[in-house]
């Protein structure tokens, strides 16, 4: 079922995207060369802790995760894409870390997440990274009262595709509010004007995540991390926005 927030219930979830904007803005700043994704994933729990914040993901079960995910951070590096579940690897010189991460804060969630590299970047990885950044704001710009999902949708696909990327549409972005993940579903690519009809107080995450070579995926042996299907490294990015008369309100900007 599809939500719409009032414009007080909107003012309520900034406080949770301010959190998680300030989360994603540190692991930024410390992740680094020869730091364990471990240590990455405990940074954002002991803020999550002096936040009085809840994590959206320790507990978090569905149907296609093996068990619960445990840690409050996805770190997904280079050739994983999505889903990474945080274990003992310490980043290496070059390495892509893309990292997720969505937290409530007084019964309200914001989700978004960031690509970096670490140490010495390779060109092509730093261009990705761009393109993904930049079919983003594309998606954010269509986020619009009158506009539809599949606006949305076409804008970001539309980005990828002008750079010769496929695009997965197993896995995109989401209605956000009292839980992480809600309707309406929100493909990386699509018609536009198809799709519900966008209406002030929709709230929803808007995430690309692109693959260099393929559009193909496959599960880790852990039963979470999703691995591009020829070994080529992905980015991702995410924000969570609000519709409004005024056009989009983004509570995860960071800065």
């Amino acid at each position: 079922m599809i939500e719409l927030r009032t414009p007080t219930q909107i003012e309520q979830m900034k406080p949770a995207g301010r959190f998680v904007a300030d989360v994603i803005t540190r692991l930024s700043e410390v992740a680094d060369v020869g730091m364990n994704l471990l240590e990455l994933d405990e940074v954002a729990h002991q803020m999550i802790r002096e936040r009085g914040a809840e994590s959206c993901y320790i507990d978090y079960h569905p149907s296609f995760g093996a068990s619960p995910f445990g840690k409050v951070l996805c770190t997904s590096v280079n050739d994983a894409v999505l889903h990474g579940l945080p274990r003992d690897y310490v980043l290496a010189d070059g390495d892509l870390l893309s990292v997720d991460f969505a937290a409530s804060v007084d019964g309200w969630v914001s989700d978004s997440a960031f690509s970096m590299v670490v140490g010495t970047p390779r060109p092509e990885d730093l261009h990705l990274i761009e393109v993904t950044d930049r079919a983003l704001a594309a998606g954010i710009a269509a986020t619009r009262v009158g506009n539809r999902i599949g606006d949305i949708s076409a804008a970001i696909g539309e980005v990828a595709r002008a750079e010769g990327l496929k695009v997965n549409l197993q896995f995109g972005g989401h209605g956000v509010g009292r839980t992480m993940h809600g309707d309406p579903h929100v493909p990386n690519d699509g018609r536009a004007g198809r799709g519900f009809k966008l209406k002030a107080g929709l709230v929803i995450a808007i995430e690309p995540w692109f693959v260099h070579t393929t559009d193909e995926i496959y599960t880790d042996a852990d039963g979470w991390t999703l691995r591009s299907a020829d070994g080529a490294r992905g980015a991702h990015m995410e924000h969570t926005v609000a519709v409004t008369d005024d056009g989009p309100l983004v509570l995860t900007a960071r800065g």
